[in-house]
């Protein structure tokens, strides 16, 4: 008899962190590898953000923190959200954890039971589909397509909605999609939620400064008020404030959820790291100007990878609307034959092909539920995206 839980064995191990330990095996064997697979910024955290920690640690505030968070955190956190969003809601109403990972972990567990389904629309984020898993539940996923956008339709949603669905999960701008949902569109996807008052909505809202082309965010809360009592918004640190390694997501929705993700915060991580949270009330509270220029720089990054992209033969690539993801078709390579004599029959060998051959380290389309696709992330240099293309170029250059 197995000692792991069963549940557990049909979970996967994500496949960046895969992907992260093959690169850097490949690196101590002496091979150069080109990283366009994580989704870290490669900016520094602000120095106002850095000497805000310092000041911690001085002040020696490196004590156990209130599990559910810091209370100036707390309350810059509605700052912002009111600030930025236009979205009230009190510090009771908020939660601090580990990262907004951690907080996606925190909602679904507190609130699904076996055989409850979740909604997700693909391609999503790969974890999503491991935390449903790991609380017994079943994810329901509407395909969307690159014809539209990567984004589904009113009647798409309408049609996947069971009595037993618990959650629809919306993350906008998307990961691995750079998918941006318009006023419209959210305005028609909140009227059939409307006729389901049992699904909840969980808005994913971790790249919302990263828009482009002069689009807007818009969350779902700005346009649908009224959901407001079954709706839960994710958010974190590490993206706009490049502070993926300080580990801080935040929550804000109803009080009674809060308290759930409180009770299964404080029997597994406690409070979130205690400096970090005094340098999260400096980043939320203070100068704010490196944003702007950040997506100054990811706008240039998004169209270097668009143009190499659809340059090179085999691939075709939509222009993301936000986030510092590229979700690239690879149709076109399939069925080639590698200089051993391997086929390059799904986009997951294909990926694997340009690691160990090229030395470019990315992610095939089936984690993120659709295939055939590589995600570029252009978290990185443009002198980075094009060495890691012309590595590309070469590599298939070499298929026949």
């Amino acid at each position: 008899m197995s000692l792991i839980a069963e549940h557990v064995t049909r979970v996967k191990a994500s496949e960046v962190s895969v992907v992260t330990a093959k690169a850097l095996e490949l690196e101590r064997q002496g091979k150069s590898i080109i990283r366009l697979s994580a989704g870290e910024p490669d900016f520094p955290t602000p120095d106002h953000i850095k000497m805000a920690c310092v000041k911690a640690l001085c002040d020696n505030k490196t004590k156990y923190p209130p599990a559910i968070g810091l209370p100036e955190l707390r309350e810059a956190i509605c700052l912002k959200l009111k600030r930025d969003n236009a979205l009230n809601f009190s510090p009771q109403q908020t939660i601090i954890c580990t990262g907004a990972k951690q907080v996606l972990f925190n909602a679904l567990t507190a609130t699904l039971n076996p055989g409850d389904e979740v909604i997700l629309l693909a391609p999503y984020w790969m974890s999503y589909v491991g935390m449903i898993e790991l609380s017994r539940a079943v994810p329901v996923v509407i395909l969307t397509s690159h014809e539209n956008g990567f984004r589904p339709s009113a009647a798409e949603l309408e049609k996947a909605i069971t009595p037993r669905t618990r959650w629809l999960i919306l993350n906008s701008p998307g990961n691995p999609s750079g998918a941006v949902y318009s006023v419209a569109e959210l305005k028609a996807l909140a009227e059939v939620l409307r006729r389901h008052p049992h699904v909840w909505i969980l808005s994913d809202d971790i790249y919302e400064y990263f828009v482009y082309d002069g689009i807007k965010f818009q969350n779902m809360l700005n346009v649908a008020p009224d959901l407001a009592d079954r709706f839960l918004l994710v958010n974190g640190l590490s993206k706009a404030y490049s502070m993926t390694g300080w580990r801080i997501g935040y929550a804000a929705g109803p009080e009674e959820l809060i308290k759930a993700m409180f009770k299964v915060q404080s029997q597994s991580t406690s409070g979130a790291n205690h400096m970090s949270q005094w340098a999260s009330v400096a980043a939320l509270t203070g100068d704010h100007s490196f944003v702007a220029r950040n997506t100054v720089e990811f706008t240039e990054r998004r169209n270097l990878v668009v143009t190499l992209a659809n340059q090179t033969n085999g691939l075709s690539c939509l222009a993301p609307q936000g986030s510092f993801y590229s979700f690239i078709s690879c149709r076109g390579c399939l069925g080639k034959k590698t200089p051993g004599g391997s086929c390059i029959a799904t986009d997951e060998a294909l990926a694997d092909y340009l690691l160990n051959d090229a030395g470019v380290a990315l992610l095939p389309g089936p984690p993120f539920g659709m295939t055939p696709y590589l995600r570029v992330s252009y978290a990185t240099s443009q002198s980075n995206i094009k060495a890691g293309f012309e590595r590309i170029k070469h590599a298939f250059g070499r298929l026949c």
